[in-house]
């Protein structure tokens, strides 16, 4: 996922698409896995997570060539729709598992498992980055990618659990939010889709507006990922010294002081400085909102927690198509000072996650 933020550029100059055409065309890759995540939940209990994960992560890997070398727009739409369908079948497949491994561990688990995710933010991007500062051909260093995670699937396929999960919480996927529920996955799709406008409008801010030579325009998202693996990593420690309502409030707080950086730094040093702010502001959001979804009275867990995790994951997916048009019709750097505006939004009402 990762590698595909250095690219966005060179599909973006290849093809010819302005902003507007651009964002247009980023909502397939949301489009196919808001299509597959429903799916994933039968399927995963029909033929366990591991299958799935297994499956999809080969799938997966053939998306970042196909990106690579795709000659007209029609084209990059189906190859991001694809990319979008096996994305959300390994996103399905991948959580239900964590949740399985967690449980049965008795410890909590998923902030490092999510901080992980960072983490490999973090390899994919600067790895794609300097094989293209090296000079080679952007399909090789798409293959390059491609041919680790192929290699990180199979040697690890044998240590997934085969168990699959209760067929009841895929039937609570279903079910329509209500109420706090809704209030806070929207609170998750705006934190889900600061993250997706770092990964596919960053690389284009730093080249377009700051300068960055398209070799190095990707180190923005990188920056972003060790900033929100740090935070992640010892995310447990300052919510239990700040609480979770303030720990939101100043996580929003400053992941809008990171946008208004990164994009009206006048120097370029100080843009990468707001990517490593909003990576560190936005890092313990989400798992907050999902701790408070679990704790919601008369309300199941299972069909809160759903509920936020389908909202949130709508934000990431489609929310830089919003991003796009928005700067069409103004500017790239304020259609990310919108952005920091509705985190402001989230940390005026971080006082839900007390409830």
């Amino acid at each position: 996922m990762a590698g595909w933020a250095p690219m966005v550029p060179y599909a973006k100059a290849r093809l010819g698409l302005d902003d507007a055409g651009l964002g247009l065309v980023l909502l397939a890759l949301g489009g196919g896995s808001m299509v597959s995540m429903p799916l994933m939940g039968w399927l995963s209990h029909r033929y366990g997570n591991r299958r799935v994960i297994v499956v999809a992560g080969l799938l997966l890997s053939l998306a970042l060539p196909m990106l690579a070398i795709v000659p007209n727009t029609p084209m990059l739409v189906a190859a991001l729709l694809y990319f979008g369908v096996a994305l959300g079948a390994l996103n399905v497949s991948m959580n239900a598992h964590a949740v399985e491994v967690e449980r049965r561990d008795g410890r909590a688990l998923m902030s490092g498992f999510h901080a992980l995710f960072s983490i490999g933010g973090l390899v994919g991007a600067a790895s794609m980055s300097v094989l293209l500062a090296l000079g080679l051909p952007l399909l090789a260093c798409a293959m390059a990618i491609s041919v680790v995670q192929v290699l990180v699937v199979i040697s690890q396929r044998e240590r997934f659990l085969s168990e699959v999960v209760d067929a009841g919480e895929h039937a609570a996927v279903l079910r329509m939010p209500q109420g706090l529920v809704l209030l806070l996955g929207l609170l998750c799709f705006i934190s889900f889709l600061a993250e997706g406008s770092m990964l596919d409008w960053g690389a284009v801010l730093l080249r377009e507006v700051h300068g960055f030579a398209a070799a190095s325009a990707g180190m923005g998202y990188a920056c972003f990922s060790v900033a929100m693996a740090a935070g992640r990593f010892v995310g447990d420690r300052v919510i239990q010294r700040l609480g979770s309502v303030w720990a939101v409030r100043a996580g929003a707080s400053t992941a809008a002081v990171g946008f208004v950086l990164a994009t009206m730094a006048p120097w370029p040093v100080l843009s990468l400085l707001g990517f490593v702010l909003v990576g560190l502001g936005a890092s313990n959001i989400v798992p907050v909102m999902f701790s408070a979804a679990g704790r919601l009275p008369g309300t199941s867990p299972a069909i809160a927690i759903a509920t936020v995790t389908t909202l949130g994951y709508a934000g990431l997916l489609s929310g830089p198509a919003f991003i796009g048009l928005l700067a069409h019709a103004s500017s790239l750097p304020t259609a990310l000072v919108v952005v920091a505006g509705l985190l402001l939004l989230v940390a005026m009402a971080a006082n839900i996650v007390r409830r």
